[in-house]
């Protein structure tokens, strides 16, 4: 194993005991995944199915390739996680960590016809960052790979109508706090919505909320200050995840 797929086993890992910490599970379900470097066909690392998220080590991560076919590795995977990961690993070559999440304020929000709203900073950073793909049931079908692609566009995030959320990035660090902040920004509208029966939402215009998206992709390389910082936390509390 070279140093580069051993430093991404390590961060992918580290996201996933780090989503154990903020509740990001779903048992068994959700995945997160990261692009292996090399030509050709896309290999990727994701979660061996039957582990939970805070069982998950740098050594137990599985590698597939983009037929499925497992590379590495001595347990299977969630079909459909293949599905998913492996159509926005085929589809965008600054794609190389998928994160994919079924938290109560993903769903809520997915569940809304409106989608995400600009009720806040937070929400803003999304702007016209973020794609909608429709229900079509569980992600068992390969088929549905091309209307992924396509409802993902050039976003950095996706609502999965009536199912989730999925952010990508160029790196772990990236894609993760992408997630966090589009999880935060559903929490908030959440909370907003509760509040509706006492006080009207006042929403950002769209004009404003775009300026403030762009004031949040200047400041992205921070992205990676912020990982490094969660990363020596998770050092504190567990670093069995380097197992």
């Amino acid at each position: 194993m070279d140093i580069q797929e051993q430093k991404l086993r390590l961060d992918l890992a580290a996201a996933y005991r780090l989503a154990a910490m903020f509740g990001w599970e779903d048992t068994l379900y959700t995945h997160f995944s990261v692009r292996l470097p090399g030509e050709g066909e896309p290999r990727f690392l994701i979660n061996p199915f039957g582990l939970m998220f805070d069982e998950i080590t740098a050594s137990n991560l599985i590698v597939v390739d983009g037929q499925g076919e497992i590379i590495s590795g001595d347990a299977k995977y969630n079909p459909a996680g293949f599905t998913i990961h492996s159509a926005v690993h085929s589809a965008r070559d600054d794609a190389h960590c998928v994160i994919h999440t079924h938290t109560l304020a993903g769903m809520a929000v997915a569940a809304c016809e409106s989608g995400l709203l600009n009720v806040n900073q937070i929400s803003a950073e999304f702007h016209e960052q973020l794609g909608y793909h429709d229900y079509e049931g569980v992600a068992f079908n390969l088929e549905e790979r091309s209307r992924i692609q396509a409802s993902l566009g050039e976003n950095m995030a996706l609502i999965l109508k009536n199912h989730g959320l999925l952010s990508v990035g160029e790196t772990v660090a990236d894609a993760f706090q992408i997630m966090f902040y589009l999880n935060k920004a559903c929490e908030i509208q959440l909370a907003a919505a509760q509040m509706s029966g006492v006080s009207a939402i006042e929403l950002i215009p769209d004009t404003l909320a775009q300026y403030v998206s762009g004031q949040f992709q200047k400041v992205a390389h921070e992205r990676q200050i912020v990982w490094d910082a969660w990363l020596r936390k998770l050092d504190r509390i567990d670093p069995s995840y380097k197992e």
